[in-house]
């Protein structure tokens, strides 16, 4: 018994090494410059040979490297190498449906995910909501214009106005509805509206008596990857049930964006 005792402190210390070591990593990283070694341990309220050691096997290993006039301590290129290969089998869809489950549940309408694809939203995944009647939803695998639906509204908060300019130019900005944005002056405009406020809208722009509200979803980059949605008709859609749910939407919208690496903090 007493040898079991023995092992396991043994184990908690080890577990303790590892998060401090982890911690000394991830606050060079978010540091974004390089770091003295008496910085980094008053920063994480360490004592100097503490740091030192973990720094050390952080150099050895190739994650860390120090610049010999300074003596300061720089994360190199082995983590976004690393990261390229995470990167390769993350499946956005696997990460996000518990999420998207949750979602519409919150709301009671059906929920969508989609991509951006030669300048088009392309749907990946969609949960329906069974408990109305009347669903307001696309199939996976269906394309859809960027400028008169939601999640293509927030995709393009990736564009620069050289990239509006290609777009209008080769996708056009076609009238579905009295209320879609055909000029790239209104586009501009309600994508300034995005960003101040953090989602898009569908106001029947793409189909009349159909109501859409998008967030966001973000990757390490800080790179607007996906669109997040919940669409349904304008009748059940409406303000006052919109209103209360935004904040666990926006909740929901960044659990998935950091589940894909990002960090609201460095952006």
């Amino acid at each position: 018994m007493k040898k079991e005792g023995k092992d396991e402190k043994v184990k908690a210390q080890g577990n303790q090494s590892s998060v401090k070591l982890l911690k000394v990593f991830e606050h060079l990283i978010l540091k974004r410059e390089p770091q003295r070694l008496l910085d980094i341990a008053r920063d994480l309220g360490m004592n100097s040979s503490t740091a030192l050691r973990f720094l050390t096997t952080l150099v050895n290993e190739g994650y860390v490297d120090q610049n010999e006039e300074t003596l300061k301590y720089f994360p190199t290129y082995k983590i976004c190498a690393l990261a390229s290969n995470v990167n390769n089998y993350v499946d956005m869809r696997t990460i996000a449906r518990p999420y998207m489950e949750q979602l519409a549940k919150i709301f009671g309408e059906s929920v969508c995910m989609a991509v951006e694809e030669n300048m088009r939203s392309v749907y990946i995944e969609v949960i329906r909501e069974s408990n109305q009647s009347l669903m307001m939803v696309q199939s996976v695998g269906n394309a859809v214009p960027m400028h008169c639906t939601g999640n293509g509204k927030v995709m393009l908060l990736n564009y620069s106005e050289e990239d509006l300019d290609k777009l209008i130019r080769v996708e056009g900005l076609a009238r579905y509805t009295e209320n879609t944005l055909t000029s790239k002056w209104q586009l501009m405009e309600e994508l300034k509206k995005i960003r101040e406020r953090g989602f898009a809208y569908d106001q029947e722009e793409r189909e009349l008596g159909a109501r859409c509200v998008a967030f966001p979803i973000y990757n390490y980059t800080g790179k607007v990857v996906a669109g997040l949605s919940v669409t349904g008709p304008k009748n059940r859609l409406t303000d006052e049930l919109i209103a209360p749910r935004l904040d666990d939407f926006r909740r929901i919208s960044m659990e998935i964006s950091k589940k894909l690496g990002y960090n609201a903090f460095n952006y």
